[in-house]
């Protein structure tokens, strides 16, 4: 009795396009899931936003600014307050400058963060 050599292949091949259609019908679901997501239907954001400047710099400067204001990619803000005033501060927070993004503080908090940063010695 011999057996045919295809008929593993043939239904190695029929599972493989089930299951192509199977993970393509969950890909579906889940990018309606998603799109809920981005309008903010969806699940809920834990993420709280800092309040203190101090929170403000270890959550989005200290990645560029270093851990001790030294400076890595971003300049050092060490004596920043002797360079830029309080309002230059203020713009340079909020709307960023160079290579700095803008959106880092929030305009309402710019102000507690450029009082903060002129202290920086």
């Amino acid at each position: 009795m011999k057996r045919n050599p295809v008929i593993p292949y043939i239904l190695i091949m029929v599972f493989g396009i089930g299951l192509m259609f199977l993970l393509s019908f969950k890909g579906l679901g889940d990018s309606e899931e998603l799109a809920k997501e981005q309008e903010g239907g969806g699940k809920e954001k834990t993420e709280v936003a800092a309040s203190k400047p101090e929170d403000i710099y270890k959550q989005s400067c200290v990645g560029c600014h270093g851990d001790q204001y030294q400076g890595a990619v971003g300049p050092p803000l060490k004596g920043v307050g002797d360079k830029y005033s309080k309002e230059e501060i203020m713009e340079i927070v909020t709307k960023g400058k160079g290579t700095m993004p803008s959106g880092l503080v929030q305009q309402d908090q710019a102000a507690a963060m450029a009082d903060w940063l002129m202290k920086l010695k």
